[in-house]
């Protein structure tokens, strides 16, 4: 991939009419790997929230066994 600034993607995708196809293919692999990082993130973020509210649980659990005898 070219070395692009975000101001150049913007400014493609502002006036994406006008530009070149070359600077359609450039902000076209732009923005797909910035969506394949975003999903990368999503799904760490998810699996990370998903085994933080299972260990909440668990210890919530625990503290309301002690707490009811």
């Amino acid at each position: 991939m070219e070395k692009v600034t975000k101001e150049e993607i913007l400014e493609t995708v502002s006036k994406y009419k006008e530009k070149s196809n070359k600077d359609l293919e450039i902000a076209l692999e732009f923005i797909n790997t910035e969506f394949e990082k975003t999903k990368e993130n999503l799904i760490k973020l998810t699996d990370h929230l998903d085994k933080l509210e299972i260990t909440y649980n668990t210890i919530l659990k625990e503290y309301k066994n002690r707490n009811a005898r």
